[in-house]
């Protein structure tokens, strides 16, 4: 029997899906309020990619979780309980200076107005997440994300993820996340909702 074509198939990521999925998430970020605010302008995309796959390689792939879908033109990075990141996040912290260029400041500033508002007890974070701007709107972004969601219910933690997008607030909703703060970054950055979806 055939395969329904129209349900995509998500599974976790491999080597050969990184340079896809960077390139996923780099033109997805590339106008994205938060970091059109935090990445500096010259150079930006290539900043950008940077970022992201620093993201993708040096945090989820080694101390997280991450789903692909159509080859890696939709990726979902989470964090998870069962290891510590902050050892990867002190070891890529100058090159984050580094990428965020003349808005080191006010990526700091972003960090600190919104870490009040994260989970105090151990979560599945969602780090990063794109699918490519040509295939958006068929349920990739869903479809992505969906392992990670389960993965947290199961294991009985809540997961948390901040969007600067109202748009991506909705598509969160659907998910079963909730609006826990709006956050209004300092220096004119975009307001940026965290949003948590505990276990049933």
């Amino acid at each position: 029997m055939a395969r329904n074509q129209n349900v995509p198939v998500v599974r976790p990521i491999t080597d050969a899906d990184i340079p896809a999925s960077v390139d996923t998430l780099a033109r997805a970020f590339a106008d994205y309020p938060f970091t059109q605010h935090v990445i500096a302008t010259d150079g930006h995309e290539e900043r950008i990619r940077r970022f992201q796959e620093i993201c993708l390689t040096r945090v989820g792939m080694v101390y997280g979780r991450v789903w692909v879908a159509d080859e890696g033109r939709a990726v979902a990075v989470w964090t998870t309980p069962d290891q510590d990141p902050s050892p990867a996040f002190a070891e890529i912290g100058p090159l984050i200076g580094e990428l965020t260029g003349d808005r080191q400041a006010a990526y700091e500033c972003a960090e600190q107005a919104v870490a009040p508002y994260r989970p105090q007890e151990p979560a599945w974070f969602l780090n990063t997440v794109a699918v490519a701007p040509e295939i958006q709107g068929r349920g990739l972004g869903g479809a992505v994300l969906i392992p990670g969601i389960e993965e947290a219910e199961r294991t009985g933690y809540p997961a948390f993820l901040e969007t600067s997008s109202e748009a991506n607030v909705r598509f969160y909703e659907r998910l079963g996340f909730q609006v826990t703060a709006a956050v209004s970054l300092p220096d004119d950055g975009p307001r940026t909702w965290c949003m948590r979806r505990d276990p049933r």
